[in-house]
This record gives C-alpha cells, structure tokens and sequence, in this order.
C-alpha cells in the first residue's frame, strides 16, 4: 500500500535503541520526526545539528525526533553498529534524541519502499493524530514543522501539490531501483570473487534494461579497460560513454568518464596514448565551459579530475591552477558544509602536493608528496571517483 501525506504512520521495527528510550508506539497528542540518515552521507553530521535545534525547539509542543540509521555500510550488523556508535560519540556527544539502528531492512520495507522514498536523508512527519503529514527532505522542516503543529499543513493546497509531484517524480524512480536491485547484487557478488566476466554479463544485462544508467555505464567501462583489459571491446565503449557525457552536458557525467581515462587507482598502460588523451582534453574543455573558472559554482568536485588530465599531459601549472581553484571554492561565496569540506580538503592538499612537489600547509594539514593516489583512493567497478 502505497504511503503518503494523510496515511497512517507505520510501526517502528528496529533491533536496537543506540541513545534514548525504545520507542514502542507513537502516542496521541505528540509530533514526531522519523529521520532516515547514514553516517557515510556527506551533510549528516550538519543535518543532526539541525534536528537536535529542531528537538530543542519544540520539546515544550510535544515534538519527539527519531533517528533512524538503516542505510550503514558494513559487511555484518556488527561492524555497522560499532561503526555507527563511533560516529555518533565522535560527532554528537550531546545528542538529544532517540537514535535506532536496524540492519535487517525492516525499516525500508516498512517505510521508504511504500512511499518511494529511494535515497537519504529524508525526513518523515508524523501528526498528533499518527498520520503522516510531511514526507521530504529535512531542508524543509523548518517551514512544515509550525503548520503541523498550528493544523494548517495537512490541509493546504501547497502540501497536497508537494505530496504529489513528490510521488510522481519518487515513483519511476523507486521502481527503477527495485528493478537494478537483482542486477547490483549479482555485480558485487562477482566483483568480490574478481569475477570479471560474470560481473560484466550483469552490467551488460543493466545496461540493455536502463542504458542511461551512469552507474552502469561506468562499471561497464572499467571492467573492459581496467579489469579484462579488453581494448578492442572496451575503447569503443568508452567513446561512446564520453560522447554521451559530454551530449548530456552533465558534469557528473563528464567527469566520471575523465575519471577513467586519468584517475591514478587505474593502470591506463594499454590506453592508446593519443586517444586517451583526445578524449581527456574535449571532457575537460566541455566542464570548464559548464563551471567557468570566473563563476561562483563549486569547483571541489570538478576540478581534481581536470587537473589529472593536465597534469598526465605534461601542464603541470595549470593542473595547480586548477587544485587551488578547488580549494578556494570551499571557502567561496555558496558556504560548504564542514563534514563536506572535511571530505575533500585532504585529498585536494595531497594532490596539491604532488603537482608542486612539496609539502603544502593547511592549518594542522601537511601533506608531503607521495605517488599513490590522494587519500589512497582505490577505483571500484561502477563507482564514480568524484
């Protein structure tokens, strides 16, 4: 059964309580946001902040938050549980909500698989009378969580219009998911024996049922190239991946195709020089049109993976250039959250380094030169080294 705004709330299945009490029913009268959350997710640490406001805030109005971490990535439910206890004690030692941790996947079926709801964070309202009144992303609690509570929320013409575009534009998505599901796992069952070639009949098998799937595509070119080291296979699928990268002005797209030519956790060897090189200078030419140098868009993502290719093509000021831009874009105009500048700045100093050939300094950061590649990044089939 499908749920949305107005449907009643599910139950929480959970096999632990990480901080706060167990949490056995939603009792009338109280409010309460369930948050769907990973520690591996980039603004996590941001978005607890906002959500212990949020609990501090309205605790006097009956607002009760539960966070719930179901998405961990770890082989068995103990490594994801020590992981996550780590987490929560380095990042939010003065947490002032209930925290649950459920490996068994309980908690999608029950909530997010009925409502479309394919990726995380996203945050789930639950009115006074345990209904649902909001499903979204918690960017937007600010504004629903006083509607919920004054009753004018559920029955605004702008919350039945965000309802339904939610589910028209989460649906074909879910769905789309559900369908990769089979062909994922058997991928990564593959890829974990090094069997190439049974991971290869599962992408191809991805690829003839969504061709415009970015993660498929990718695997579908690293695999050929990188793993079987099948040129003749594999390079006309990688022009026609940078063909549609660059057709699709997608930066995403563009690259992660340059990844595959010039990220360092790839042997590039059996490349043919001049091709490789071709078509790492239109992939690069193509994002600084879409992310000038002059524009205020963040360059953290992008221009690491130019500044390889200039770096690999002997134009080692320019990949500088470029790396420096990067780091002056995490302090630019549009304010980068810290976890997410935690992310990259290591690995933008490293690179920094190497290009300048010393050691370069960032407040407690000195890296020194080094061969390997920055952060010590090791490529996976179907991975986007962005």
């Amino acid at each position: 059964m499908m749920l949305r705004m107005g449907s009643p709330a599910p139950s929480i299945k959970v096999e632990d309580w990480l901080r706060g009490e167990p949490l056995a029913d939603f009792q009338p009268g109280k409010v309460y946001i369930v948050e769907f959350w990973a520690t591996w997710c980039d603004l996590s640490a941001a978005e607890m902040l906002e959500l212990m406001q949020l609990q501090e805030k309205y605790k006097d109005s009956g607002l009760e938050v539960v966070g719930i971490a179901a998405d961990e990535d770890a082989p068995t439910a103990v490594e994801a549980r020590t992981k996550l206890d780590a987490w929560l004690a380095e990042k939010c030692p003065d947490l002032n909500h209930r925290i649950a941790f459920d490996y068994t996947g309980e908690m999608k079926k029950l909530w997010r698989e009925p409502s479309f709801c394919v990726g995380i964070p996203t945050s789930f309202v639950v009115d006074r009378d345990g209904c649902i009144a909001f499903i979204g992303h918690p960017s937007q609690l600010g504004e629903v969580l006083p509607k919920v509570f004054n009753g004018s929320w559920p029955t605004s013409n702008k919350a039945k219009a965000a309802d339904q575009q939610r589910i028209a534009t989460s649906e074909p998505l879910a769905r789309g998911q559900a369908l990769k599901k089979p062909i994922d796992d058997r991928f990564w069952a593959a890829v974990k024996l090094e069997d190439w070639k049974t991971a290869l009949w599962a992408i191809e098998e991805g690829i003839a049922l969504m061709p415009d799937d970015l993660n498929f595509r990718l695997a579908h070119a690293h695999l050929l190239l990188h793993k079987i080291q099948d040129m003749w296979t594999g390079l006309p699928v990688m022009r026609q991946l940078v063909r549609d990268a660059i057709d699709k002005n997608s930066e995403d797209w563009m690259v992660s195709a340059l990844d595959q030519l010039f990220h360092p956790a790839n042997n590039h060897s059996r490349l043919p020089p001049a091709e490789r090189f071709a078509m790492g200078k239109e992939l690069s030419e193509h994002i600084l049109a879409l992310n000038p140098p002059q524009g205020d868009s963040p360059k953290f993502r992008s221009y690491p993976a130019v500044a390889r290719y200039y770096h690999a093509n002997g134009k080692n000021d320019r990949a500088i250039e470029l790396v420096e831009l990067a780091l002056q874009s995490l302090d630019g105009p549009e304010p980068v959250p810290d976890e997410l500048k935690e992310q990259h700045l290591p690995d933008l100093l490293q690179a920094l380094a190497n290009y300048r050939s010393g050691k370069v300094c960032y407040g407690a950061l000195c890296p020194a030169p080094q061969n390997k590649p920055p952060g010590g990044a090791k490529a996976r089939p179907g991975e986007k080294n962005t």
